[in-house]
C-alpha cells in the first residue's frame, strides 16, 4: 500500500454528482489538508437524478453540476470535470475507457479512486449499473490503457499525452474493504458537502444521524476508538 507521503496527486473518477460525498468526502478532506492535488472525473451530470418531477433532465444536470462544484469545495477541490455521458446508461465502453485514460494522462496521479465494479449484496446502493459500469472502465483504463503507449494512440500523437502509471486504486462501495481512513476530524465536511446535494439529500430527514451511524459501524470494523468515525475502500495494487 502506497506511503501517504508519497501521494501527491489523486484523480477520483465516479459516475454521478454526490458518489464521492457519500463513499468518500471525508478521506478526500484529509488528502486535501496534507497538500494534495485532488481532481474530480464525473462521467455524467446526473441528469436521471432528483425527486422534483417538475424539473427536466436538462435543468436537473445544471442544478447537479452546481451542487457538485459546491460540494467538492467544502472538502478543498476546485477541479471538477464532467465527461458527459447520459445518467442511467452509462456502459464500460472503449469510449468510456479512453475518455478516462486521456485524463489520468493529463492529470498524472499517484492515487485513483472510482467505484466498485462488484455488485454488492450486502448493500444494493453501491450496486448501481452506472456506479459499476464507471468502475469497470476505471480500472480499465488505469490498466492497461493509460500506461500503456500503443492504446488509444491519438491520445500521443494527436494530443501529447504520455502514458502515465497510476500505482494504487481505492474502489469506493467495496462489499469486502480492507482499508479505512478514520476521518472523525472532517466528518463535519463531509455532511457539509452532502447537504450542497441539495436534490439529493434535501429530502433525508436526518442525513447526518444517516452518515454517522455508517461511519461509526465502519469505525467499529476498524478497530477505532469509540466516537470515531471512519470510511472503508477496497485498496487495489497495480504493480
Amino acid at each position: 500500500m502506497l506511503d501517504p507521503a508519497d501521494i501527491n496527486k489523486v484523480l477520483v473518477v465516479t459516475a454521478h454528482p454526490d458518489d464521492i460525498d457519500f463513499g468518500g468526502a471525508g478521506t478526500i478532506a484529509t488528502f486535501v489538508d496534507r497538500g494534495v492535488e485532488v481532481v474530480y472525473l464525473l462521467a455524467t451530470a446526473g441528469d436521471a437524478g432528483g425527486f422534483d418531477r417538475t424539473v427536466d433532465a436538462e435543468d436537473m444536470a445544471e442544478l447537479r453540476r452546481a451542487e457538485q462544484v459546491a460540494a467538492a469545495k467544502q472538502v478543498g477541490v476546485t477541479d471538477v470535470r464532467n465527461l458527459g455521458y447520459p445518467d442511467g446508461m452509462l456502459e464500460a465502453t472503449l469510449a468510456l475507457r479512453r475518455d478516462i485514460a486521456r485524463v489520468i494522462r493529463q492529470v498524472r496521479p499517484d492515487l485513483v479512486f472510482t467505484s466498485t465494479p462488484e455488485r454488492n449484496y450486502a448493500r444494493i446502493g453501491p450496486s448501481h449499473p452506472d456506479h459499476r459500469a464507471v468502475g469497470s472502465a476505471a480500472l480499465d483504463a488505469v490498466y492497461p490503457d493509460a500506461r500503456n503507449p500503443y492504446a488509444f494512440p491519438e491520445l500521443l500523437n494527436d494530443e501529447g499525452l504520455e502514458a502515465w502509471t497510476v500505482r494504487e486504486v481505492w474502489l469506493i462501495g467495496s462489499p469486502t474493504p480492507n482499508h479505512y481512513v478514520d476521518v472523525t476530524a472532517t466528518v463535519d465536511r463531509k455532511i457539509a458537502a452532502l447537504r450542497a446535494h441539495e436534490t439529493q439529500t434535501g429530502h433525508l430527514p436526518d442525513l447526518e444521524k444517516m452518515v454517522k451511524t455508517f461511519l461509526t459501524n465502519n469505525a467499529n470494523a476498524a478497530g477505532l476508538p469509540e466516537g470515531s468515525y471512519a470510511e472503508g475502500f477496497q485498496v487495489v495494487s497495480t504493480g
